[in-house]
């Protein structure tokens, strides 16, 4: 295995983007439309990689396959999925002051486990923690 890059299931991506590109200078590397929305979505900032994909989108593309495969119903039923992302960072200061204002979920502390964390919920749902070691 070489790489993992999650992919977050949304009703609209569009709300999402801001909130990677402006306030974490994420850079949109890929889109592709579904119907007058966008369907997907990748983005990167370094060695980080995520994307996003629209339920309707997920239904449209895997649904056939999935009940031609004997499982009607199972796409709809993943798709509403949630995932947590967990991003250590290098500067956990200036990440915090990028975040002013977002939907803080865990404030700020230092865990058990050596880490300076803070938990905020992105725009479009998703749940993402950013962390950095604790100097020591």
């Amino acid at each position: 295995m070489k790489k993992l890059t999650p992919i977050m299931t949304v009703e609209a991506i569009e709300p999402c983007l801001p909130f990677w590109t402006e306030r974490l200078g994420y850079e949109v590397t890929a889109t592709v439309p579904h119907g007058d929305a966008m369907g997907f979505a990748m983005l990167q900032k370094g060695a980080v990689e995520l994307m996003y994909q629209s339920r309707a989108s997920i239904v449209d593309d895997l649904g056939p396959v999935a009940e031609a495969a004997g499982h009607p119903g199972l796409v709809e039923r993943l798709a509403g999925g949630t995932t947590t992302l967990f991003i250590e960072v290098d500067d956990l200061d200036a990440v915090a002051a990028a975040l002013e204002g977002a939907d803080v979920v865990v404030p700020r502390r230092q865990t058990f486990y050596g880490m300076d964390e803070i938990f905020v919920r992105a725009p479009c749902g998703t749940l993402v923690g950013f962390a950095s070691p604790v100097s020591e």
